[in-house]
């Protein structure tokens, strides 16, 4: 019995440690993390969020794109990283959603392995087609895929693009065939090229072409019109049925101080609410919509977690 009061003083001075770590922190620059190369929509958001929560957290938030590997470099990487507040990861369902149900022995686990700080907001996907493709709307571009069965192909250089692509070709009845490229520069490059046909692209890194007319945009992901292409349809109306959100959030490794993973999603919830940068965001059609609490984030990411693991199967995608 008389070791219980050294164990209540030990677990005060640790909380008391944690705390004044908590208040001191950050002293030094901060790290985050993108699991895509520079130029997708994700780094294009982590940058602008990035300038803003270094502001504020008075250091700087220096972006550090490890792509690959559908995510899983850049995951593993901040996983084994040390749990202190300098290493973020900001990242999206690909790698906490969509890759438990997609690739076999995956070597890290989305849950145990990380810390959720906030989800940050959805960035909507688009399917872009080639300048030069006679169709002008959804349903003629499923008319015309089935028309030419076996005979057209499409890009996916991460898991939504898979996933969304997959469902629309279960659904819709199409034949096309998966082209898989590890960044989306390069799955638009050829897209322009003629090398694919088909792209559900996210809108952050695919604004640019649309906006030039490098490619032609025939439906979005989301369950609404997009406030920065009120004509496009969304994809659910043309093929019933479909059900994807793409969000993306910041988390660190597991088992940071609570403090600091507080202090974070604070600053976090002010960079967001800034004019300049939900102006900055709403031009690379991304759509805010923060988490309050870490808490809160943490019961979404679960929920994501079994609802894309559904998906999959519903695509009919095998985990390989």
């Amino acid at each position: 019995m008389k070791s219980i009061p050294r164990v209540l003083a030990l677990a005060a001075g640790l909380l008391a440690a944690s705390a004044a770590f908590s208040q001191s922190y950050p002293s030094m620059p901060v790290t985050m993390v993108v699991p895509f190369a520079a130029g997708s929509g994700t780094d294009a958001v982590a940058r602008v969020v990035a300038k803003k929560l270094g502001e504020r957290l008075k250091q700087p938030v220096l972006v550090d794109n490890r792509a690959g590997a559908n995510a899983q470099i850049a995951a593993q990487a901040v996983a084994k990283a040390k749990p202190d507040g300098y290493t973020l990861f900001m990242t999206t369902n690909t790698s906490h959603s969509a890759n438990p149900s997609l690739i076999l022995n995956l070597k890290y686990d989305p849950i145990k392995d990380f810390t959720p700080v906030a989800r940050v907001g959805e960035l909507p996907f688009a399917l872009v087609v080639n300048k030069d493709d006679p169709a002008r709307t959804l349903r003629e571009w499923i008319d015309n895929t089935k028309a030419q069965p076996g005979k057209l192909s499409y890009a996916t250089p991460n898991s939504t693009s898979l996933v969304a692509s997959e469902t629309i070709k279960r659904i819709a009845g199409l034949d096309v065939l998966s082209v898989p490229y590890k960044s989306s520069p390069q799955a638009l490059t050829d897209l322009i090229g003629g090398t694919v046909q088909m792209y559900v692209v996210d809108v952050g890194s695919g604004m640019g072409m649309i906006q030039s007319g490098s490619v032609r945009v025939l439906g979005v992901t989301t369950k609404e019109p997009l406030k920065s292409m009120p004509n496009v349809v969304p994809i659910v109306k043309e093929v019933p049925g479909f059900d994807l959100t793409s969000w993306n959030g910041i988390f660190g490794p597991a088992g940071m101080p609570k403090p600091i993973v507080d202090k974070i999603n604070a600053e976090l919830q002010q960079a967001l609410a800034d004019k300049e940068v939900q102006k900055s965001l709403a031009q690379l059609g991304f759509e805010i919509w923060p988490t309050k609490t870490p808490e809160e984030f943490a019961k979404y990411v679960g929920d994501q977690l079994a609802h894309w693991n559904t998906l999959v199967k519903q695509a009919g995608i095998r985990a390989q």
